[in-house]
C-alpha cells in the first residue's frame, strides 16, 4: 500500500487494546486523520515520541479501508515544551485542542492547522498573557468558521459611531446603537484586533488593551455558543 507523508497536530488519544493507540490528527493538507498506532504504549515504541501533545510532527501513514488507517513511522518537528511547565498554560492549551477538534469537520482548511500551531507558538511564550490568548484563539476560530462579527457598520448599515454606545446583536451578527449599551468605540476597536490577522504579542503591546479584555471576553465566548455550539 501507498505510504503517505504529512504533518500532524495530536487532537485526541484514545487507548486500544493492551498496547496500541487510536490517534487523530489535524494535518494541513489532509484534514482529520484517524490512525491506529500500533505498539505504541510499549516502552520501545519508536511511534510514541512523535505523537506528543503541543507538538507538530513530521508522520507516514497508509490509508485504511475505513475511517481509521495506520500510522507507519513519526519525527518530531516542533515540540512546544515551555506550556507544560505551567498549569495554567497546559490546561489552556487541552482546550485550544478540543475546541478545534469540535469546531472542525473531517475535511476541515488549512487554516485551522495553522491557527492552532500559532496558539502553540504563543502559548509557549511565558511573555504572553494567556487570557490575552484564549481570546484572540476564539475569535480566530470564529472568523475561520465564517462568523466574525460586523465591526464597521451597525445593523442599520450606519458607519458605527465613535460616540455612541452599542448593545450586541446576534442574528445580525452585529451592533445596535442604544443609549444604555455598553458597548463603546474602546470595546470595539479590541474586537477589531482580535478578528484581525494581528499575533497576540503584537495586540498585547496596544495601550490600555489588558483593561479591555474582561468587557469583551464574554460576548466571543457567548458568540462561540451560539454560532459554533462550543
Amino acid at each position: 500500500m501507498k505510504q503517505l507523508l504529512t504533518q500532524g497536530i495530536v487532537l485526541s488519544r484514545t487507548n486500544y487494546g493492551e498496547a496500541d493507540r487510536i490517534v487523530t490528527l489535524l494535518t494541513p493538507e489532509h484534514g482529520k486523520l484517524r490512525l491506529m498506532a500500533r505498539g505504541v504504549r510499549k516502552i520501545k515504541s519508536k511511534l510514541a515520541g512523535g505523537i506528543e501533545l503541543f507538538s507538530v510532527s513530521d508522520v507516514t501513514y497508509i490509508r485504511g479501508k475505513g475511517e481509521i488507517g495506520t500510522l507507519v513511522s513519526t519525527r518530531l518537528d516542533k515540540h512546544y515544551g515551555t506550556i507544560i511547565q505551567d498549569i495554567d498554560r497546559v490546561q489552556l492549551g487541552y482546550e485550544l485542542i478540543k475546541q478545534v477538534n469540535k469546531a472542525t469537520e473531517d475535511q476541515p482548511e488549512a487554516a485551522y492547522f495553522s491557527l492552532l500551531e500559532q496558539s502553540f507558538q504563543v502559548l509557549d511564550d511565558p511573555a504572553i498573557d494567556p487570557g490575552l490568548i484564549r481570546l484572540w484563539f476564539e475569535a480566530q476560530l470564529l472568523r475561520l468558521s465564517g462568523h466574525a462579527p460586523n465591526l464597521h457598520s451597525d445593523i442599520a448599515g450606519r458607519k458605527l459611531d465613535q460616540q455612541a454606545t452599542y448593545t450586541f446583536d446576534f442574528d445580525d451578527v452585529a451592533f445596535a446603537i442604544n443609549p444604555n449599551g455598553t458597548f463603546t468605540a474602546g470595546h470595539i476597536k479590541a474586537l477589531r484586533l482580535m478578528f484581525s490577522s494581528h499575533e497576540p504579542h503584537v495586540i498585547g503591546q496596544v495601550h490600555g488593551i489588558a483593561a479591555i479584555l474582561p468587557d469583551i471576553a464574554p460576548l466571543v465566548r457567548a458568540m462561540l455558543t451560539s454560532y459554533i455550539r462550543l
